[in-house]
């Protein structure tokens, strides 16, 4: 399986995902479409599949024009109103990309349709703005419980296993994080590493379970009302 990151808008990463043996090529939340298929047509990659993890517009305003080029099957969570979906998943399903399979649970929070992919085998996932490097999404339609109880099923994955998220928000999380817990030395140190590389204009993202672990003060919350707590302090942190 190999991932590719698409830039879009101020801070967007729409992920194209290629198996080569059987010449399969998905794209995960394409908010655009433009440059996803520019990236997919200078790879001689052919579009089948389009997945989305939730309805909100940078997310999936991309999916007819794809679509409409291409003849990919779009598949999304069921609870939303998704353009163009063909596919409707809910917990327990799958999508599969040549041999690879990755299974379908549920993360509200962000909304309360929120998807994730798991690729078990791949050791991957794609979260969506459920979970980000240091941080999670905004709780615009969900509750702190169920955000709570979304990352907690998200970090219960083997600490290996990649987070791809659909933002560039490290530097920003990572700043608030230092302010959270500011004993944490992980944290401390990730957030001087997370400052070189935005410096350089290099990605931070994707991320891993132990990394979130380690440093995430949201899915470090002892309980829901620790990390409603939290998730309050940083819609109004300025840092």
């Amino acid at each position: 399986m190999e991932i590719i990151a698409v830039p879009a808008f101020a801070d967007n990463y729409l992920w194209l995902v290629h198996d080569e043996e059987s010449g399969e090529t998905a794209v995960v939340d394409p908010g655009d479409a433009a440059p996803v298929l520019a990236e997919a047509n200078k790879r001689g990659w052919a579009i089948s599949q389009i997945w989305n993890t939730h309805w909100h517009p940078d997310h999936t305003g991309g999916n007819l024009a794809i679509k409409d080029a291409t003849g990919a099957e779009i598949s999304g969570t069921g609870s939303e109103n998704i353009a163009g979906r063909d596919v409707s998943l809910s917990e327990g399903d799958e999508v599969r990309l040549g041999s690879h399979v990755g299974r379908v649970i549920e993360v509200p929070g962000h909304t309360l349709g929120h998807i994730a992919l798991i690729f078990d085998e791949d050791r991957v996932a794609f979260v969506g703005d459920t979970l980000f490097a240091m941080g999670c999404g905004r709780l615009f339609e969900g509750t702190p419980e169920q955000m709570y109880r979304s990352l907690q099923r998200l970090t219960a994955l083997p600490s290996e296993t990649q987070l791809y998220c659909a933002h560039e928000y490290t530097l920003a999380n990572a700043r608030f994080a230092i302010h959270a817990d500011p004993g944490n030395s992980d944290i401390a140190a990730r957030l001087a590493k997370v400052d070189r590389h935005r410096g350089r204009g290099e990605m931070t993202v994707p991320t891993t379970v132990a990394q979130e672990l380690a440093t995430n003060p949201f899915v470090r919350a002892r309980d829901a009302e620790e990390f409603a707590r939290l998730r309050r302090d940083k819609d109004s942190f300025r840092s």
